[in-house]
């Protein structure tokens, strides 16, 4: 795309905050540095990634770059047409299948390069030959079953990586198969279609895409429609699935999945409002995410670039007005190219109650977010909850041991605080959609003392996190927040008799600090 090399162009020759970690942008928003948490490595990898890949549009770098890695592919198969996943290991068959998928897609792209023809024709072939006997093997082998038990092929449910290698397969309808590699492919088509129902969105979207481009498109419809009945759609997400969570295994990765499934209704249904809604889910995601492995963001870049709407096609400016001026009028401002990000402060002499009437005009058909922010001092026990897409609650017990085991106590007049009591902290935090890379920072009263002075890594409640206990507050570094309701739990004791200020909880998004809650603040007095 000519366009996204001219932005590149322009980063190197401004000095931009472009290629800078979101994790390093909009530090004085953030209630912890950068360099205080663990992430530190994580934003300056990052930022190098970011500044590596303008180098990538020097086109004759680029040429010679992608020379070599159709040499190194070559090099990496092996005699009997597969690839391992590392030189030296043994040829591994979803990796081969990714390949050959991959080199699907570019072809269908028309980006193979002329002089690219023989050695990419002869990869293909060897690997598509591989992983056609692969699935004569599976088949050969289900026949042997078959003859001890009679419902061995009637019952039988293909596996992912089968339903993967049919969806590979579907890049080359137009190759004649073997006999015997025709009548195992039919036979894993027609086992899928009568047990379609049992697989997650992202082996429907493998079938769905399959069944079309074989010609069923009954079947690839029917799935496409069961796909829409179950999907969630948003005015501020947009359009996905709540069993889309990360798993263990390669089909159970949500970017990939979302992916996918953009390009089954985009394939099968056209460019509707449905691909616009699913690729809003997919920005969103990358909003408070990183998208930590190549496969993930290959497949949303092809996604997001390759079907519906062309988000490159437009690129006018967003109108942003505040009391009925537009932002350009109150400063000079130059947008970064690109990506259009503008921030601008006011000092609090300048804020005017009516600037609280912020409008917001976009005239490109893609979508755009901002945020703003209002910042000022406040006594903390009077500070009142705060509640976006994450809410938070902070609620002090007073632990006790009893008759029947250790009961937690609701503080009141009848049950006060006394010095050296032992005081449990729950917090509560309902998060609206996933986040990476959260701090949750709780304060504390000066009449009390952690329990646990041990800082480290810690497992509870299915979360795990890093947390750091300092003078004031105790610090959650969670570098994955999934969506869902979480809660909290630790031992304070009371050392010091009086009436404190506890202070608030925050909760925020390091990758996206837009994206922030707090408590309460809560006073208590603590008994002799």
């Amino acid at each position: 795309s000519p366009r996204i090399k001219a932005v590149f162009d322009a980063w190197k020759n401004i000095d931009t905050g472009a290629f800078l970690s979101n994790l390093e942008k909009n530090s004085e928003l953030k209630s912890v540095l950068l360099e205080e948490s663990p992430w530190l490595l994580n934003a300056k990898s990052e930022s190098e990634a970011k500044q590596r890949i303008g180098l990538l549009f020097d086109l004759n770098r680029m040429g010679n770059e992608l020379d070599a890695a159709l040499k190194k592919l070559k090099e990496m198969q092996l005699s009997n047409g597969g690839f391992p996943w590392f030189a030296g290991m043994p040829d591994n068959r979803y990796i081969t299948q990714h390949i050959a998928k991959g080199m699907g897609e570019m072809q269908e792209m028309g980006i193979v390069a002329p002089h690219w023809q023989s050695d990419w024709k002869a990869i293909r072939t060897k690997a598509m030959a591989y992983l056609d006997a692969r699935i004569v093997e599976d088949y050969n082998k289900l026949k042997e079953q078959n003859e001890k038990d009679s419902k061995t092929m009637e019952q039988f449910q293909p596996s992912v990586l089968q339903l993967h290698y049919l969806y590979t397969r579907s890049f080359y309808p137009d190759e004649k198969l073997s006999d015997g590699t025709q009548t195992s492919f039919d036979y894993m088509l027609q086992q899928a279609k009568k047990h379609w129902l049992k697989y997650n969105e992202y082996a429907h979207g493998l079938m769905a895409l399959t069944f079309h481009r074989f010609g069923d498109e009954q079947m690839a419809g029917r799935i496409v429609k069961s796909l829409a009945d179950r999907a969630i759609r948003s005015e501020s997400e947009g359009m996905y699935w709540a069993n889309n969570k990360r798993g263990y295994f390669w089909h159970q990765s949500p970017i990939e999945t979302q992916a996918l499934l953009i390009n089954a209704f985009s394939e099968i249904n056209g460019n509707s409002t449905d691909v616009e809604e699913m690729k809003i889910w997919l920005l969103r995601n990358k909003q408070t995410t990183h998208w930590k492995t190549t496969k993930a963001t290959l497949a949303a870049s092809y996604a997001l670039l390759s079907k519906g709407y062309n988000l490159l096609g437009e690129s006018r400016p967003i109108t942003v007005k505040l009391a009925g001026k537009a932002l350009d009028q109150l400063r000079e401002i130059s947008p970064e190219a690109g990506t259009g990000y503008v921030k601008t402060a006011f000092a609090a002499h300048e804020i005017k109650p009516e600037m609280a009437k912020i409008e917001v005009e976009n005239p490109n058909t893609g979508i755009a977010w901002g945020a703003a922010y209002w910042q000022y001092f406040e006594q903390l026990d009077k500070i009142t909850p705060a509640a976006n897409d994450i809410e938070i609650k902070k609620q002090l017990y007073l632990k006790e041991k009893s008759g029947s085991g250790v009961v937690l106590k609701s503080i009141t007049p009848d049950t006060p605080i006394r010095v050296g009591d032992e005081v449990v902290v729950r917090l509560e935090i309902e998060a609206a959609r996933n986040m990476e890379y959260v701090h949750l920072k709780d304060m504390r009263a000066s009449g009390f003392e952690p329990a646990a002075t041990i800082s480290g890594y810690t497992w509870q409640g299915g979360l795990g996190y890093y947390r750091e206990t300092k003078d004031a507050a105790m610090n959650f570094f969670i570098s994955y927040l999934p969506k869902g309701a979480h809660v909290f739990e630790y031992s304070l004791r009371a050392s010091h008799a009086g009436q404190f200020s506890n202070g608030i909880t925050t909760l925020q998004s390091m990758y996206a600090p837009e994206f922030t809650t707090h408590s309460e603040g809560i006073r208590l007095e603590i008994g002799r």
